[in-house]
């Protein structure tokens, strides 16, 4: 069962108490960590949850956080602003897709 939250801070405390340590950025492709100076590709890493947070009050502060797996084991967390200015590959769009 999906865990809820009422915060961003509070998700994503949980994810990193969980080993969902890497903090990801979305890149056309894939995603990329600045610590570990590596990119995976869209077919190297699963979403295995997402969170979707919507602000009260300001639009701009909608935003989804996703934690990830990557196939050699590396678990973090990607945190997307709704309709983020980037272009993105078809098969990252299809890996973010929020099926649950």
């Amino acid at each position: 069962m999906k865990k809820s939250y009422d915060t961003v801070v509070e998700a994503t405390q949980d994810l990193k108490d969980r080993g969902f340590s890497i903090d990801f950025d979305l890149v056309e492709d894939g995603v990329h960590s600045k610590e570990l100076k590596k990119e995976w590709k869209a077919g190297e890493l699963e979403v295995v949850e997402f969170h979707r947070f919507e602000g009260m009050t300001n639009p701009g502060d909608n935003m989804i956080l996703y934690a990830i797996e990557t196939k050699d084991d590396q678990k973090g967390i990607l945190l997307d602003a709704y309709g983020a200015d980037i272009e993105i590959s078809r098969e990252m769009i299809e890996k973010l897709r929020m099926n649950g």
